[in-house]
């Protein structure tokens, strides 16, 4: 499985950059055929508390699981974000079970 970063409006350190690909490579265990994961960091200056935002799109054999998500930090962000992907791949993967 791939893990590709990108962050707009800012450089996002190599201790973020391991935090996600730590969190993200667990998704394996759930499901093993993922192909690649794409994360996009974006920081937004609204003036908001939740101004950290994590969108992750998950590619599988024949579809394409995406979730998003604002926090005030991109650690809590990212944690949410893999839970629901966690549940996504789940159930996609009884689906696609039932399909084969």
């Amino acid at each position: 499985m791939r893990i590709h970063l990108e962050s707009v409006r800012f450089t996002a350190d190599q201790k973020l950059i391991e935090y996600i690909n730590k969190k993200l490579s667990k998704l394996d265990q759930f499901f093993d055929k993922i192909v690649d994961v794409q994360v996009i960091l974006k920081l937004e200056n609204s003036g908001q508390v939740k101004d950290k935002i994590i969108e992750a799109r998950i590619n599988v054999p024949g579809d394409t699981l995406i979730c998003k998500n604002a926090d005030k930090s991109f650690e809590a962000s990212i944690d949410i974000v893999a839970d629901n992907l966690k549940r996504q791949l789940v159930r996609f993967k009884e689906k696609y079970r039932l399909r084969a």
